[in-house]
Parts: C-alpha cells; structure tokens; sequence
C-alpha cells in the first residue's frame, strides 16, 4: 500500500503512546496487563488504514486487538480513526515490521492473526514475501498457542490459492474456505478499505481460516 508522505505524521503518532505503543519490546509477555484484562490478543499483519481493526474491536469488546503497520504514513491514518472511535480500550497500533513480532510478543500469547489484502507478491523469486510462506507461518506459530488460528482475505486468486496449498502442506487445518465470501453477505464481516473498494466492482473476495495443529512443540 502506497501512500503520500505526511510530514506530519511521526509527531502526531509520538503524541499518542496510548494508541501506538513506543517500545512493544518492553510488553513481551505483559500484554494482557497493557489491557487491564485476561482477553484473548488479536492481530491483524499489515493493519493499513484501520478499518478492519477498529472495527473488529467495536464490535468485540471481550477481544484486545493489536494492528500491525510498518509505514507510518499508513498507519497514522488508523490513529486518527482510533480516536474518531473514541479510542476503543481493546484497541493498540504498532508501528513496527511484522517480521520482528518474535521480539514483542512471548510464545502463545497470540491467538489468532489476520491477513487482509496482503501483498500478492506475484513473482516466484518474491515467494518468500508472501505473508502465508512458511517463514511467516513459522513465525506466527511462535507466538500462538497449539491450534492458534490464521483467518485470511483476499482478492488475489493466485495468492489465495497458494495460500490454500502451503498452508495444507505446513500441516493447518482448514476451515471456512470462500470462495466468494460476499455471495452470503455474511453479518459478522468487517470489511477493509480494499475489500469494499473490489467487492464493489464485483470481484469474489476469498476467504479462509486456518489453525495451526500441536506438532510436539515445547
């Protein structure tokens, strides 16, 4: 996701540690007392402009969400639709590269991440950008419980599909496989700023949730 740079944008996410934590590192393991709760954590990888995120912890207060955004010119986006949403309590934003989630959140502390709209990355030779190649699963599994679980959208069928097949090969159990998720228009979707933008121009959204099995980790 691109986005025109706003200059603005460092000091106005700086002035906000209540939203975007400053320093994850230091909540490894302490996020249910960032909360004030023993909630279930959610996260979303790639957070975008907040849609899904702050929606999500609207509609499910006995869920803490946390959304993931490296590109500060993206995110601060997602901060000021926080605060247009009175700043939900179960609601925190990082401004941090997902590849590094290892190093602010401690094994199965997570329960489930979502992906909505990620990067294709077309090419075979990016294969390993792709946030449901193993590395990232291997990734998510470190901080998710036994039987964590993966829920995804997209609109890319050539992703989707190699979602579908890495993820069965990796050894997740699938579930709730879409192949058109809005013909049902199901109540419960919280759609993203992309979803809305290709639903409306009728392209199928895919869907699928996918939990990681207990494969004799420690």
């Amino acid at each position: 996701m691109r986005a025109r740079h706003k200059p603005w944008a460092e000091a106005y996410i700086a002035e906000r540690p209540e939203i975007v934590i400053p320093e994850p590192e230091a909540l490894k393991g302490h996020w249910n007392e960032e909360f004030g709760n023993d909630h279930p954590i959610h996260i979303e990888v790639g957070t975008g402009k907040g849609r899904f995120i702050t929606g999500m912890a609207e509609a499910n207060p006995d869920v803490n969400y946390i959304g993931i955004e490296m590109f500060r010119d993206i995110i601060v986006t997602a901060v000021q639709r926080a605060e247009e949403a009175e700043k939900p309590r179960n609601l925190r934003l990082l401004n941090v590269d997902a590849g590094r989630m290892a190093e602010f959140f401690a094994p199965g502390e997570i329960g489930r991440v979502y992906l909505n709209f990620s990067d294709p990355w077309p090419k075979t030779r990016h294969a390993k950008r792709r946030l449901t190649h193993d590395n990232f699963l291997r990734l998510y599994e470190t901080v998710m419980p036994p039987e964590g679980e993966v829920h995804f959208k997209t609109d890319n069928r050539g992703l989707f599909e190699y979602s579908l097949m890495n993820m069965t090969d990796y050894g997740m159990r699938l579930a709730d496989v879409s192949l058109d998720l809005h013909a049902d228009n199901p109540d419960w979707n919280i759609m993203t700023e992309y979803e809305e933008k290709f639903s409306s121009m009728g392209q199928p959204i895919y869907r699928l949730e996918a939990a990681f099995m207990n494969r004799g980790r420690d």
